[in-house]
C-alpha cells in the first residue's frame, strides 16, 4: 500500500476546533435532530461514493481534456462508480492526465475527504487513451472539457455525435456558451447537455446542468442522479442562457469590482479583502436571497433602488479591465494582471484556496456524520 492512502494530514482535534468556528460563525446549520430542507435534499446524512450506481445507466465515461479541469471530472466519475477514460490528442497528455486525477484523489484520502476503499476503487477505475473514435464509441457518458471556442465545441460535439452509441450522453464542460448553440450541428441534440464543474472539479461540490433547447427532461435527470452518486450538489439551470447560473452572479461581481477601482473607490487588494472577509465567507452557508429576507425586504428594496444608480450598468467590461488586456496584462500567465505576480506566488493562492474548500468540506462532513442530538 502506498504511504498516503493510510496517513490523514489533519487532526482529530483540528477537526473539531474548525466545526466549532464554523458554529460559532453561522457557518454550519444546527439541526438538533430535526428535519431540514438541507436534509431532505439529501445533502446531511453519512455519504459513501457510488451507493446508487448499480442503477445508473452510465457504467463507462470518457472525459476530453487534461487541463485545469479534465482530470478532476474524471476522478469525480471514477469515484462514483463509472469507468472513466481521460483522453487526450497524445499519450503523453493522457498520461499526464491520469497522474493528476490520481493524485487529486490522494489528496481527498490525504484530507479525510473520502475512504481509503472508494479512493483504491476509484483508482482502479480510472484509464487514460488518446483514441478517441474507440473511446468515445464506447462510453455511455462524453464529458468535453476542450477550450471556450464555439466552432471548436461544435465540431467536436458533431463528431462525438457520429461517434457515440445511439444512448450515450454528450455533455460540456462549458462555463457560458449556449449549449443549444454547441449542440446545433449534432443529429441527435435531445442527448446533449452542459455540466459545467467549478475548479477544482475534485472539491468544489456544485456543479451546473444545463438543458440546451432540445435536450431531454429525463437524460438531464439521469445526469442529475449520477453527480448526486458522485457527491456532487447537481443544480438544474432552467434556462439555457449566457453564464448559466454562478457565473451570471459571478460576472456582476467582477464587473463591479472592476469598476470600483477604476472609480478611485477601493483599491484591488482592499476590493479582495472585502470580499473574502466580509460576505463571502458566510456565503458557504448564508446565500443571497437568505440574507435579504433576514434583513427585510423593505430595507433591501431601499438598498438596492440607492445604490443600483450608482452602480455599472454598461453591458461590457469597464475600461480599467480592458486595458488591462491592452496592455498584455493578462494574469499570473503574463506575471502581471490586476496583481504584480513576481511578489506574488499563483501556487500559494491556489494551495490556500484548496486548503480552506477542504476545511469548509470537513466541516461539513464532521456536521453530516455526527449523532442528532
Amino acid at each position: 500500500m502506498e504511504p498516503w492512502l493510510g496517513v490523514l494530514e489533519h487532526s482529530a482535534e483540528h477537526y473539531g476546533l474548525l466545526v466549532a468556528y464554523y458554529r460559532a460563525n453561522g457557518l454550519v446549520p444546527r439541526h438538533h435532530g430535526r428535519k431540514s430542507k438541507v436534509r431532505a435534499r439529501n445533502l446531511d446524512r453519512p455519504f459513501r461514493y457510488n451507493h446508487c450506481m448499480s442503477k445508473s445507466r452510465f457504467r463507462t465515461a470518457a472525459v476530453i481534456g487534461t487541463g485545469m479541469m479534465g482530470p478532476g471530472i474524471a476522478a469525480t466519475l471514477a469515484l462514483g462508480g463509472a469507468r472513466a477514460t481521460i483522453l487526450s490528442r497524445s499519450e503523453e497528455n493522457a498520461a499526464k492526465g491520469l497522474a493528476a486525477a490520481r493524485r487529486q484523489l490522494r489528496a481527498l484520502v490525504d484530507n479525510g475527504l473520502a475512504e481509503l476503499v472508494d479512493v483504491r476503487d476509484a483508482v482502479d477505475r480510472l484509464t487514460s487513451s488518446c483514441a478517441f473514435d474507440q473511446t468515445v464509441g464506447s462510453a455511455d457518458l462524453v464529458i468535453e472539457s476542450a477550450p471556450e471556442n464555439m466552432d471548436l465545441k461544435q465540431k467536436m460535439f458533431a463528431r462525438m455525435d457520429s461517434l457515440a452509441d445511439r444512448t450515450a450522453v454528450l455533455a460540456s464542460n462549458t462555463s457560458g456558451l449556449s449549449i443549444t448553440a454547441v449542440a446545433s450541428r449534432c443529429r441527435r441534440p435531445e442527448r446533449v447537455l452542459t455540466t459545467h464543474f467549478w475548479n477544482p472539479p475534485h472539491l468544489m461540490p456544485l456543479v451546473e446542468i444545463v438543458p440546451g433547447e432540445k435536450t431531454s427532461p429525463q437524460i438531464a435527470q439521469h445526469v442529475r442522479e449520477l453527480l448526486a452518486a458522485c457527491g456532487k450538489i447537481p443544480v438544474l439551470v432552467k434556462k439555457d442562457r449566457p453564464g448559466q447560473l454562478g457565473n451570471r452572479l459571478l460576472q456582476a461581481l467582477v464587473r463591479e469590482a472592476a469598476f470600483i477601482v477604476e472609480e478611485g473607490i477601493a483599491d484591488v487588494e482592499d476590493v479582495d479583502l472585502v470580499a473574502k472577509n466580509g460576505f463571502g465567507l458566510r456565503m458557504p452557508v448564508y446565500g443571497i436571497f437568505e440574507h435579504q429576507d433576514v434583513v427585510g425586504l423593505d430595507m433591501g428594496l431601499a438598498i438596492v433602488d440607492y445604490v443600483a444608480k450608482d452602480l455599472y450598468n454598461l453591458p461590457r467590461a469597464p475600461n480599467f479591465y480592458r486595458a488591462k488586456v491592452a496592455h498584455g496584462d493578462l494574469g499570473a500567465k503574463t506575471g502581471k494582471g490586476f496583481y504584480d505576480w513576481s511578489k506574488k506566488s499563483i501556487e500559494e493562492v491556489k494551495a490556500r484556496r484548496d486548503r480552506f474548500v477542504m476545511d469548509v468540506l470537513r466541516a461539513r462532513k464532521m456536521e453530516r456524520e455526527a449523532p442528532a442530538s
